[in-house]
């Protein structure tokens, strides 16, 4: 039986696990090329697949009508929008994901944000690299308001981190937080509108599915500070980047900073890496070494579990 692994960070750090899988008696073809797979690249490896554990990769309906032995995928991490479940539903083929296996990591990557917006660091050394040597004034995080749209594993840890900073934590969500928990964690929870009209920083946590898309639009930042930082580490498509671009080129909020894209990586001439006020990472958040073993131990789990119980 064959388990074949896309991404890259398991080459990098899950050596172990992959001898784990060799050991179970399984072939394990695992990505050593250091770069993403194509989709045919994909797709042929995946042909005569048993399990995979996948990254980005686009796990559609035609990636399962082309791999009939297939009985379980694994995402290598949280965000399943890459994943068809309904034909996966369809086919019996179990689905998982590695939920907190890189929260921490994504926590400390939207608090790296906030500290370098605050800051204005990235301009700041762009610009003594340039030959400058201005000093902008910057401000201190403490005693900003910190809104956390989706209060999961991410939203909790970001939480506890930003008020040992001493911020003030608001938080939105779908359920109710009881109110002990709330007091319990340092947060209160106020209606999305609420957010967006007292963040300075407004950071996402939300998966991507027809619910959430555009979630941000030109209506909600339209409510925003006009000094407020938006921040997504979570899934391009939740905001609408067309009405972003407008909002930052009219400064109807100061800054943006992703961690991801609709389109990863952006076009060539993407207008929204034109603006200074606007900052892109390449979907690095959730990695880290530590949270990639995590991630590596979490997959390798689930799919030997999956195809012991076949």
């Amino acid at each position: 039986m064959k388990i074949l692994i896309t991404p890259r960070g398991f080459a990098n750090v899950g050596k172990t696990y992959i001898q784990k899988m060799k050991a179970a008696g399984f072939e394990v073809d695992y990505n050593q090329t250091g770069k993403s797979y194509t989709f045919e690249q994909f797709k042929r490896k995946a042909a005569d697949a048993d399990a995979i554990i996948v990254g980005v990769d686009q796990v559609n309906q035609e990636l399962f009508a082309s791999s009939p032995k297939l009985k379980a995928v694994c995402k290598f991490g949280v965000g399943i929008d890459n994943i068809d479940l309904t034909e996966a539903t369809k086919r019996g083929i179990a689905v998982g994901r590695t939920v907190g296996s890189n929260s921490n990591s994504v926590a400390e990557h939207v608090l790296a944000f906030i500290l370098a917006d605050a800051k204005n660091l990235l301009g700041s050394v762009k610009e003594v690299k340039a030959g400058k040597w201005d000093k902008p004034t910057g401000s201190e995080i403490e005693g900003k308001i910190l809104g956390i749209d989706g209060f999961g594993s991410i939203g909790k840890i970001l939480a506890k981190k930003a008020n040992n900073l001493g911020m003030k934590v608001l938080v939105n969500d779908i359920f109710n937080i009881d109110p002990k928990e709330q007091r319990a964690a340092g947060i209160k929870q106020v209606t999305f509108d609420e957010l967006l009209e007292r963040s300075d920083y407004l950071t996402l946590h939300l998966p991507l599915n027809e619910h959430t898309k555009d979630t941000i639009n030109a209506n909600e930042l339209a409510k925003m500070k006009k000094s407020a930082c938006l921040i997504n580490a979570a899934r391009g498509g939740i905001v609408n980047e067309t009405a972003l671009l407008l909002a930052l080129r009219k400064k109807q909020i100061r800054s943006a900073y992703f961690d991801v894209f609709s389109e990863e990586p952006p076009k060539n001439g993407t207008e929204l890496l034109a603006l200074p006020n606007f900052y892109l990472t390449p979907h690095i958040a959730a990695r880290t070494e530590e949270a990639e073993l995590r991630t590596c131990a979490y997959s390798t789990r689930f799919i030997l579990n999956a195809l012991k119980e076949d």
